[in-house]
């Protein structure tokens, strides 16, 4: 009567298989406040507050986000606060956006509002000093994750 066999046909396998390089988007949400180094080779997007050095493909940081340390990437866009150098072939600061720090780049838009206290450096398509002085991964410093609500 109820002799059918059960139908397999929902079960998936869930395994993943990375063959090459992934191009992605990472978001790190205005909740949240990171200790320690980030290196990614996504794009990033801050809203939240990072205390520590970050490298990344590019780096989009909202109005309401703080970063307290270098960035290096191959195109920022700050619109927040940021306390460190910044090291990137295009950057972008919004009128927004408050840096202290200098800023070495190959192309740089300023709006009219921005504030920046510090050095512009045009990279003249030389890799940047503050590029080649940032730490990268392997080093022997610990990262810390410490998630917050504020």
């Amino acid at each position: 009567m109820f002799s059918k066999k059960p139908d397999n046909t929902m079960v998936k396998n869930f395994s993943s298989h990375r063959t090459g390089p992934t191009s992605g988007f990472s978001m790190l949400g205005n909740d949240i406040t990171l200790t320690g180094n980030v290196e990614a080779s996504a794009d990033l997007h801050i809203d939240g507050r990072v205390v520590g050095d970050i490298t990344c493909k590019a780096l989009v940081q909202g109005e309401d986000s703080e970063i307290a340390g270098g960035i290096s990437a191959e195109s920022v866009r700050i619109a927040g606060i940021v306390r460190g150098t910044i090291a990137a072939r295009e950057v972008v600061i919004l009128k927004s956006a408050q840096i202290i720090g200098d800023v070495a780049y190959d192309a740089l838009t300023i709006e009219q509002g921005a504030r920046l206290e510090g050095r512009l450096s045009p990279n003249g398509g030389q890799m940047p000093p503050a590029l080649a002085r940032l730490p990268h991964a392997g080093s022997a410093s610990e990262a810390e994750v410490v998630i917050a609500a504020e």
